[in-house]
């Protein structure tokens, strides 16, 4: 039996909008990752390959390899715990990994939530990485009409373009230009028929499974990102509607930060501003202490924040990357400076 103080179990949130391709990915991982749980809503919206169902019993089905699916029954938060006791107890395969596969037109944050804030569920679990599947025929037509659609690309940490096959090579093209544009931090991957290596949707968040650290650089990317104060205009020719009011942008603040000004104002915006702030990661400088800090946040769902041994570089500066919607650069970058200046005032 595993003790529950094991490292937490690896989850992979599965993300992409109606028919881009979750399922064929999916049936490819299966037969890759071997011991890998997979949610999903509902087996009926799903067409898992009949080759890999060894059995079906209500909301489980047993797959090949050791891999166990089943549905999510109401909140996710049961359907973890029911997994990782029925794994304690040896009644599944002791699996070594979740995928979670989200509905089409789903808001990934509510997942997001479940994972970080179900005490429980965290001590036991920790989320890997968000992968989106784009549709490279369809990709443009579903961002240009699907702020859904958007929003899926805006939180991925890897995106997976889908029948590049059967698309122009012109189309797929300006699709991955225009992915970058959304999300610059986010590596963009090729999955011809749903093939993928499983070793490119794994190890996605700060730390690394494989070397046991963090890797700050890779996570930040930092450099993608246009400078907030670089000025960032709103509709303009031949840019489409809904990527003109997405922000994706990065803030450098020299000084150390008063930590509760920062967080008041990162607050202030997950809390008021959810709908506006997509996503944001940071390395931070805090007054008053040695060693930097991790900050991660999409939409209300703040991550808890991770202090790390030591910087990475020589870079003690605090660096933000943001991608918003309809909210100003200029306006989050004084919304930072104003918040941490007033609290350090009040300290003294």
């Amino acid at each position: 039996m595993t003790p529950h103080h094991d490292a937490p179990i690896p989850v992979t949130l599965l993300t992409g909008f109606l028919g881009s391709g979750k399922t064929t990915v999916l049936n490819r991982l299966v037969r890759a990752l071997p011991r890998t749980a997979i949610l999903m809503n509902e087996f009926g919206e799903v067409a898992l390959d009949h080759q890999l169902l060894e059995k079906m019993d209500g909301p489980l089905a047993l797959l090949s390899g050791g891999c166990v699916c089943c549905t999510i029954s109401g909140t996710l938060s049961p359907t973890l715990k029911n997994l990782w006791m029925a794994r304690q107890k040896g009644e599944l395969p002791a699996f070594e990994r979740v995928i979670i596969e989200t509905t089409g037109v789903a808001d990934p944050a509510p997942v997001l939530d479940n994972l970080l804030n179900d005490r429980w569920v965290c001590a036991r679990f920790r989320l890997d990485g968000v992968v989106t599947t784009v549709d490279a025929l369809f990709g443009m037509g579903q961002l240009d009409e699907h702020f859904e659609a958007v929003k899926q690309v805006s939180v991925a940490d890897r995106l997976l373009l889908t029948k590049t096959d059967l698309a122009p090579a012109g189309t797929v093209a300006a699709l991955t230009a225009r992915l970058a544009g959304l999300n610059p931090a986010a590596e963009i991957v090729t999955a011809v028929n749903g093939e993928i290596d499983p070793a490119r949707i794994q190890n996605l968040g700060l730390w690394n499974a494989e070397t046991k650290s963090a890797d700050v650089a890779r996570w930040l990317k930092a450099s993608r990102y246009r400078p907030a104060r670089a000025g960032l205009p709103g509709a303009r020719p031949g840019v489409p509607a809904h990527d003109s009011r997405i922000r994706a942008f990065s803030v450098v603040l020299d000084p150390p930060l008063d930590p509760y000004g920062l967080h008041a104002a990162l607050s202030m915006l997950a809390s008021l501003r959810a709908e506006n702030l997509l996503r944001f990661k940071a390395i931070v400088n805090l007054a008053g202490e040695t060693q930097p800090v991790v900050l991660h946040g999409v939409q209300h769902v703040l991550y808890p924040e991770v202090k790390l041994p030591a910087w990475p570089d020589d870079d003690h500066r605090s660096r933000f990357v943001f991608i918003t919607r309809d909210l100003d650069p200029a306006f989050v970058e004084k919304l930072l400076v104003d918040f941490a200046a007033a609290a350090s005032r009040m300290a003294s």
